[in-house]
């Protein structure tokens, strides 16, 4: 029998490539930079807790990225409400995150993430 979304008790976060972003997903599961956490610790966030994550390079990394250095990461584990705490899930399994914490991760990069208006349904 499966589960959707399937449920994750343990994460590990290979990196095929990294151009960045202190956010990243890896369906349904989300991580961030230890500094993008502190920062949304800074502002006294809701809906999310945070859990270690283990993170490895893949070959193809080593290959394309050789000086790539990555900092440190944490599991992002998102259990608020959308549209209601600074972190929900919508129905449609996206991420949704309040003007506040996109102001607080904008200038730590985030330059590659989709971001559209919410609209609760």
């Amino acid at each position: 029998m499966s589960i959707h979304p399937p449920i994750v008790t343990k994460l590990h976060y290979e990196f095929q490539g990294w151009f960045g972003d202190v956010l990243l997903e890896s369906f349904p599961c989300f991580i961030v930079t230890e500094g993008a956490k502190s920062a949304l610790l800074e502002i006294g966030i809701s809906g999310v807790t945070f859990s270690p994550v283990e993170v490895s390079t893949s070959d193809l990394f080593e290959e394309m990225q050789p000086d790539q250095r990555l900092p440190p990461f944490v599991w992002l584990k998102v259990d608020g409400d959308a549209g209601r705490d600074d972190f929900g899930i919508a129905n449609d399994y996206r991420l949704v995150v309040s003007e506040r914490v996109l102001d607080a991760l904008k200038p730590l990069g985030i330059s590659n993430a989709l971001i559209e208006p919410f609209e609760a349904s």
